[in-house]
């Protein structure tokens, strides 16, 4: 027996085990990777005949199953000789296979974009009645579930800093950063967070990071400068907003901040 029969042999004698287990689309796929090696070779007439009983077993486990006839239920017919006609229904098998999985996955997305949205909401609504304790527990609890998803921590210390709670923004923020340390407006946002909390100077080192990822963002420059006005560091507010405006001419926060802070420095 060739090296390939012998792998055809191995591929479908797996799938009745994989239908046990559940693992539709590896049993149809060792069915049809079997049959396109079986096909493409020459085969004695005891190797045909033993082959022929092993797509038999095959196509009634497919028949027998339960859950399989839920998502396909058609019969699959096998007659010897007909291998042809059953390699292309193991593609279209395949295919609604796929089909189900990608509804299912479409389903399981939905339902965790609902438990975000209800657990923010929640968490809102403790922010809003100034339930400090409760809003952590809740905003903790949803970032515990969802680990690594940075836009939802970011969502989070949004809302934190227009409830005015600067430290949890900034917590937050930073827990955000370790998932994506690439992430320039979490830096940005960052920033914003520690200016209000006046610390100034470790703003400036998250800005600066920020600048090391890109120098082309006006917006960054321009946030940068708004720091340097809290400082009171006009020469600094006067280099950044000028980039911000080299980048951008039509920028014009940016503008009216160079004129402020071109007067500041000559006073």
């Amino acid at each position: 027996m060739s090296t390939d029969l012998i792998k055809s042999r191995k591929k479908m004698n797996s799938v009745p085990t994989l239908l046990k287990k559940g693992k539709y689309m590896p049993a149809v796929q060792a069915i049809h990777d079997g049959l396109i090696l079986f096909l493409k070779n020459q085969v004695l007439k005891n190797e045909r005949e033993e082959f022929e009983d092993i797509l038999r077993k095959v196509t009634y486990a497919l028949n027998s199953d339960g859950e399989l006839r839920k998502i396909y239920p058609l019969v699959i017919s096998y007659e010897p000789g007909q291998e042809r006609a059953l390699l292309d229904a193991m593609r279209e098998l395949l295919q609604e296979l796929q089909k189900a999985l990608n509804e299912s996955v479409q389903d399981d997305m939905e339902a965790i974009l609902a438990q975000k949205k209800a657990a923010l909401e929640e968490g809102q609504k403790h922010l809003d009645g100034q339930d400090w304790n409760k809003a952590t527990s809740t905003f903790n609890q949803l970032v515990t579930d969802f680990g690594g998803d940075t836009d939802l921590k970011a969502d989070i210390a949004d809302r934190y800093l227009n409830a005015g709670r600067y430290k949890e923004a900034y917590e937050m923020l930073d827990d955000a950063l370790k998932d994506d340390p690439n992430a320039i407006h979490l830096y940005n946002r960052i920033g914003m967070v520690l200016r209000k909390m006046k610390d100034f100077e470790t703003a400036e080192k998250y800005y600066l990071k920020a600048l090391t990822l890109t120098s082309e963002d006006e917006y960054l420059h321009y946030n940068m400068g708004r720091l340097y006005f809290d400082w009171k560091k006009w020469p600094k507010m006067a280099q950044s907003a000028q980039v911000a405006v080299d980048l951008n001419p039509e920028f014009a926060e940016a503008v009216k901040m160079l004129k402020f802070a071109q007067k500041k420095t000559t006073q």
